[in-house]
């Protein structure tokens, strides 16, 4: 299947890239710089396309059969960007999707989203992120959305924690696992049209995706 990662020098995307060729994808990487192509092709890409969320990027969408949506503003930003990139730019990217037939659309989102009024800190990142999911689940695409708690960049332990709504939250995920979740889920057909928060926990990963 041909893969486009958007966000795709984004931390969680980087290692996206390689676990999507070790599944046999053929991996498009949407960058916003010429300048980062040489790396992510190092990385895995077998093809990229120069976009900015932030602008028209229609063009990214070309003979893909699946989108994975790993931007995220960062967390040296402020609110705006928030908006612009995690809402807007989702929601632009379901609707491209939409508009030019591409069905399989996963979302990289995070744990907390399911009620960001939980949440102080991070607050407006947790809305942006429960409206893009909410606009993904109403369209006519075939959704998973993948919830990760907080991040760490340690090695993959390739064991996980996967639930709709993870009450204990003890434990964090590394990016490199989000990566395995993201790949694995393409082609698996049992999470298409489900939503689930993860950690590191005690079940392998693919055991734990095929359970859903």
């Amino acid at each position: 299947m041909k893969v486009l990662v958007i966000g795709a020098n984004g931390q969680v995307a980087r290692h996206t890239l390689a676990k999507l060729k070790e599944e046999g994808h053929q991996v498009v990487a949407m960058i916003r710089e010429s300048a980062q192509a040489n790396e992510v092709r190092n990385l895995g890409a077998d093809d990229t396309v120069v976009a900015d969320l932030e602008s028209s990027f229609d063009h990214a969408f070309k003979e893909v059969d699946a989108v994975i949506f790993a931007a995220g503003s960062g967390g040296h930003t402020g609110a705006d960007k928030t908006i612009l990139i995690d809402l807007w730019g989702a929601i632009k990217a379901v609707d491209i999707a939409e508009r030019l037939g591409v069905k399989r659309f996963i979302m990289l989102s995070s744990m907390g989203t399911v009620d960001p009024d939980k949440s102080e800190r991070i607050k407006h990142y947790l809305v942006a992120k429960k409206l893009a999911d909410d606009h993904l689940i109403r369209s006519s695409l075939t959704y998973t959305i993948v919830r990760p708690g907080s991040l760490t960049n340690d090695a993959a332990q390739k064991y996980i924690k996967l639930e709709e709504e993870i009450q204990v939250r003890d434990a964090t995920i590394t990016r490199e696992d989000v990566a395995i979740v993201l790949a694995k889920v393409v082609n698996l057909e049992n999470t298409f049209g489900k939503t689930f928060e993860i950690l590191n926990g005690k079940a392998p990963i693919e055991e734990s995706l095929r359970q859903l």
